[in-house]
């Protein structure tokens, strides 16, 4: 049987609250609802679907990353992302693909999870609103 789409994330962190919060404000994932576990967590859903797990429960000292580099999200509105990026101080890069098709935006959020977004490469990205500011 093949895998046929990729159904979640899990981010361990020490703050739930700040963790939710982050996602849902920088990313708009919406909290939803979770089965009753007997740990802590939260998931946070887009289009209906949960597509990030936070669990809670242990100390900051025992987090720890593993083999996965970072996680993707498809995303619309750039410029309003960088802003928002650069009024909370986050440090981020983006870059447009090679052939223009695609934006990708990284950066950590406060767990030091890796987080990719990427954005339409029609959309003005940082070169351009540069341009158009100073023409």
């Amino acid at each position: 049987m093949p895998v046929t789409t990729m159904n979640h994330f899990t981010i361990l962190t020490d703050d739930i609250p700040a963790t939710v919060g982050f996602y849902r404000d920088l990313l708009g994932l919406v909290d939803g609802p979770r089965p009753p576990f007997d740990f802590p967590g939260a998931w946070m859903y887009a289009g209906g679907l949960p597509i990030l797990h936070i669990v809670g429960g242990r100390p900051a000292a025992e987090l720890r990353s593993g083999v996965i580099d970072h996680m993707a999200f498809s995303a619309t509105g750039l410029a309003d992302t960088l802003a928002r990026l650069a009024a909370r101080g986050i440090v981020h890069s983006c870059r447009r693909l090679p052939g223009g098709q695609m934006w990708q935006l990284f950066f950590h959020d406060g767990n030091g999870a890796r987080v990719e977004l990427d954005f339409p490469g029609d959309e003005p990205g940082p070169d351009e609103r540069i341009q158009v500011a100073d023409a």
